[in-house]
């Protein structure tokens, strides 16, 4: 199939890569223009845009795509099959979502409609979930609440953390999206309407949501500190100073 990808973090370099290994055609990679990341402050590019460069696939990197007749005719002349977005953090406008013959289809790292937003993995362990997972789903006009293609679980060890949880979720969601592609091409898929009366919410994170609220249980506590780390953490006031909290136990 010719596949257009979509995507900008580490999350999403898996499914890049496992769907050119299963032979799929990749003519063009989107992902965010190089911003400056980490302590320094330096320009970089995104994860996505490295693991494209490695596989010799052409990049771009718009600043808009939603009123940009130079990127709508770049995507338009491919005839692309399927347009695959993981974490590409933009919203997908209608004519991206109208272009390919099986539309556009996203990998989100969550049960949904559980975690709908753009924090799945963090609010997943912060609300301590035993059982999580990823889905691959049609995009809609909304924001996560396209028909369910797949789904597939995944355990929550009591001491993952975002960090540990993300790349194990990041490898079976790249087999899961190969997979559905399969059964897409083959006519064997039935996309199943999400029951929006279900749905929750996975809102970005804000530096407050590391407060630590102590009227909270100790084992809620620990959660959000398990699901907040790297960032935004967990934190306290002690005699009007900022104390970083690693680790509970």
């Amino acid at each position: 199939m010719i596949l257009v990808f979509c995507g900008t973090p580490r999350f999403a370099v898996s499914t890049l890569e496992k769907l050119v290994a299963a032979g799929h055609s990749v003519p063009l990679v989107v992902t965010q223009p190089d911003k400056p990341r980490g302590r320094g402050m330096e320009v970089a590019a995104s994860p996505v845009k490295e693991a494209a460069n490695r596989l010799g696939l052409p990049v771009i990197q718009p600043d808009r795509i939603k009123n940009n007749d130079e990127f709508r005719q770049q995507i338009s002349t491919l005839r692309p099959d399927v347009i695959i977005v993981v974490g590409y953090g933009r919203i997908i406008p209608q004519w991206m979502i109208a272009l390919p013959r099986f539309g556009n289809l996203n990998l989100h790292a969550s049960l949904l409609p559980k975690y709908r937003g753009a924090a799945p993995i963090q609010w997943a362990i912060a609300q301590g979930e035993s059982v999580t997972g990823v889905t691959t789903m049609q995009i809609d006009a909304g924001l996560d609440t396209g028909d369910i293609l797949m789904q597939r679980e995944l355990p929550v060890a009591p001491d993952d953390t975002a960090e540990t949880l993300g790349p194990k979720l990041a490898v079976i969601g790249a087999d899961l999206m190969v997979e559905t592609l399969r059964h897409l091409e083959a006519g064997q898929l039935r996309a199943i309407p999400q029951d929006h009366a279900k749905a929750t919410l996975a809102p970005i994170l804000k530096k407050e949501d590391g407060r630590i609220d102590f009227q909270r249980t100790a084992d809620a506590i620990s959660n959000r500190l398990r699901g907040f780390q790297p960032w935004p953490g967990a934190y306290t006031l002690f005699r009007e100073r900022i104390l970083q909290v690693h680790r509970a136990h």
